[in-house]
């Protein structure tokens, strides 16, 4: 029974010294929220969301023009068929 037992005790420490690790050690995302970006950064993220937003809008307009088409081909077929 001792066995048993000193391993949940090393389990019950190794457990207790993981949460003062995680509760002495600020996370990375408080310390970027700490200080504010730079105006470079600030850039540079501006300059990744306008690509995403241009890759977006492409994608949009390409989804818009195959509706139109098919719309446009349906009218025909119609228009040929009636």
């Amino acid at each position: 029974m001792s066995a048993p037992r000193a391993q949940r005790d090393r389990l019950g420490e190794a457990l207790r010294a993981i949460v003062r690790a995680r509760r002495t050690a600020p996370p990375a995302t408080r310390q970027e929220a700490a200080t504010p970006p730079s105006l470079a950064e600030m850039g540079l993220r501006l300059a990744a969301l306008e690509r995403e937003v241009g890759e977006v809008r492409s994608r949009v307009n390409g989804l818009l023009f195959a509706v139109v088409a098919s719309v446009i081909a349906q009218l025909a077929s119609k228009l040929v068929a009636g």
